[in-house]
């Protein structure tokens, strides 16, 4: 039975030409950053996702994929550097964001590095993803390591400031330092199928960033439908996003197998049609070691390999750097050590 979950039409005659191409230029940009397209809604009109089937098709991935001994030890190094080292708390300060750039600089502790057979590499998380408040703090914290800041911005967790006042937040965050940017949409623009409005609003937030990078948060929980998931990923997208995340980490439901699914494969269709490489980003709920590796075997699965890099796959992640340095020193000794061992602030 095929488990083919997007209705995807044959492939156009020519790739779609990104926004503000000349004619007799190449329609494809190189890779990096997604120049950005036509809302095509006739595309968001024919997007149909089957929820069964992707359950399906998930439930499978945790277990039947696993990876056991050094293969597992090499998995779970490569998901830290996959990994946007978090913060978003109501009482962070400056020295629990100070802590944590501090855990990011030495995420692994030295002997386990040493006893791995790997004590000479650098293993350092992709980002770390704090306030706009916290933006200076953290750059300065991480001076010299080439790890860059992101910040959460327009109105985190809801959305729903003016949208001058999110712009704002946006250029004050990259004037501060800040190298990506993690914005959230308005879900009502979702919820009643306002994509011209979603579109716009996304291509004034890249403008906004500029040379950040920018990781569009859809909320997906509150989306109410994988639908409405799938064409939001789409619609974000087409208006410049580099990365599509599932959630704030503040709803109830946050990332799940299934609606990562939904979203990959809306970013492979993109590819496809494109020739744009987007990024993916999974946050909220993934504390474990073991769901980190369902989450790359989902990606190797339905993306290839070289997905699984920092520049096109993140974790937003808080808690999963201590259980995964847990499981590398269990893997050494044969017992896993307690918290403390593995402070994160």
């Amino acid at each position: 039975m095929s488990l083919r979950v997007v209705d995807t039409p044959a492939a156009p005659a020519k790739p779609m030409k990104p926004v503000g191409a000349e004619a007799g230029t190449s329609p494809l940009a190189p890779l990096g950053r997604n120049p950005g397209f036509p809302l095509d809604l006739d595309w968001v009109g024919r997007i149909r996702m089957n929820r069964s089937a992707l359950e399906r098709r998930t439930a499978t991935i945790g277990g039947r994929r696993t990876v056991k001994k050094e293969w597992q030890a090499a998995w779970l190094l490569r998901a830290i550097t996959l990994m946007d080292l978090t913060t978003l708390n109501s009482d962070d300060t400056p020295g629990r964001v100070e802590r944590l750039c501090a855990k990011a600089r030495h995420p692994v502790r030295q002997d386990i590095l040493d006893g791995l057979g790997v004590g000479d590499l650098t293993i350092q998380p992709a980002a770390v993803c704090v306030y706009h408040a916290f933006v200076a703090t953290a750059v300065k914290a991480l001076e010299g390591t080439g790890i860059p800041v992101a910040a959460v911005s327009t109105a985190f967790p809801h959305g729903l400031a003016p949208l001058e006042t999110k712009l704002r937040e946006i250029e004050l965050s990259v004037a501060a330092g800040a190298r990506e940017i993690d914005i959230v949409i308005e879900r009502q623009m979702v919820l009643t199928g306002d994509w011209p409005a979603l579109y716009e609003q996304i291509k004034a937030f890249r403008k906004a960033c500029g040379e950040a990078h920018l990781k569009t948060i859809l909320g997906t929980g509150e989306l109410a439908t994988l639908n409405n998931v799938a064409k939001a990923s789409l619609v974000c997208m087409l208006a410049g996003a580099d990365f599509i995340k599932t959630s704030t980490g503040k709803e109830k439901v946050n990332a799940t197998l299934p609606t990562s699914l939904a979203m990959v494969r809306m970013i492979r269709w993109f590819a496809d049609e494109t020739g744009i490489e987007i990024g993916y980003k999974p946050a909220g709920g993934i504390a474990s070691a073991k769901t980190a590796l369902d989450y790359m075997a989902l990606m190797k699965e339905e993306l290839g390999t070289h997905w699984l890099t920092p520049h096109l796959f993140r974790f937003g992640a808080s808690s999963l750097l201590t259980d995964i340095e847990r499981q590398l020193e269990h893997g050494l000794t044969g017992h896993y050590a307690a918290d403390y061992r593995m402070p994160m602030v």
